[in-house]
């Protein structure tokens, strides 16, 4: 029974000493900062290949929106040694070539190359 007390004594002193330890210190832990900076490059071969799709144009075909903002000016239909327009006509360059379309449907009346 002596020795059972002994070691409870024992580690009750121990026990004490290091609650005592950590309540005297009460320090907070620093915070450090610390920020890793890497560069990272990635090296990307890609071959851009375009593939250009001619269209074949023929009378009665319709022009989209987007085609028909080629318009050559007025004047300058003589300059590309085309006839002049006719009334509710107008001449669209277009893939290098020159259509005459009528200005409010879009429909193709006639068609000239490039010189």
């Amino acid at each position: 029974m002596k020795k059972l007390f002994a070691a409870l004594i024992a580690t009750s002193v121990l026990a004490t000493s290091f609650s005592v330890a950590e309540a005297r210190d009460v320090r907070q832990p620093v915070p450090q900062h610390h920020v890793d900076k890497r560069v990272v490059t990635k090296k990307v071969v890609v071959e851009k290949r375009t593939v250009v799709h001619k269209r074949h144009w023929a009378k009665g075909n319709k022009l989209t929106r987007a085609e028909r903002r080629q318009i050559i000016n007025a004047r300058d239909y003589r300059r590309h040694h085309l006839h002049a327009p006719g009334r509710g006509q107008q001449w669209v360059r277009v893939d290098n070539q020159f259509l005459l379309i009528t200005a409010a449907t879009g429909l193709i009346v006639g068609l000239a190359a490039v010189n």
